[in-house]
């Protein structure tokens, strides 16, 4: 049950982050970071890093206020907050990297796409287990209540559907 959380937990601040945000605007968003609509109605509004990087600061800012931190719990906080950063960071990077790999209108045949794929979910593991690691001393210090908050908080920003879509908070 504890590392399905904390797997929950590290899934969510990595998928939720802009590209959940960018997915709840639908198809025909514009480009730029005003989320404004374009007159192109294929292209999808793409987060700049400052967007990026702002939504991250607001999910770990949310999850943290509402787990309510003990003060002993609170010195436990900075090395989550930093893995959380961190592994942020290292998605943006493979995001971008995947952007720019796609400019050029070529599709990759199914075999390439088989592979970069493994690599994106080798990539995510990775992510994963870094979290895992830097949050289970907290963890374990956790009330139930504070448990049962985190589940909450997790549940309502987790990507849903076979694509990742964001569907709103769970309720079942």
């Amino acid at each position: 049950m504890k590392k399905t959380i904390i797997a929950a937990a590290a899934a969510a601040l990595i998928a939720g982050s802009a590209v959940s945000f960018a997915a709840s605007n639908g198809p025909g968003a514009g480009p730029g970071a005003s989320g404004q609509r374009g007159t192109e109605h294929s292209e999808r509004w793409q987060p700049s890093p400052a967007d990026q990087a702002a939504l991250t600061d607001a999910r770990i800012a949310a999850l943290k206020t509402g787990l309510k931190l003990t003060p002993d719990q609170e010195k436990l906080w900075p090395s989550v907050e930093t893995t959380l950063r961190d592994v942020a960071k290292d998605r943006q990077a493979r995001m971008i990297a995947w952007r720019e790999s796609r400019k050029d209108g070529v599709k990759a045949d199914p075999i390439a796409r088989l592979r970069a794929q493994a690599d994106a979910m080798s990539g995510r593991a990775v992510d994963l287990k870094k979290i895992a690691d830097a949050t289970e001393p907290l963890y374990k210090t956790l009330d139930d209540g504070q448990k049962h908050r985190l589940e909450i908080l997790l549940r309502q920003d987790m990507p849903r559907g076979p694509r990742g879509d964001h569907k709103g908070p769970h309720r079942g």
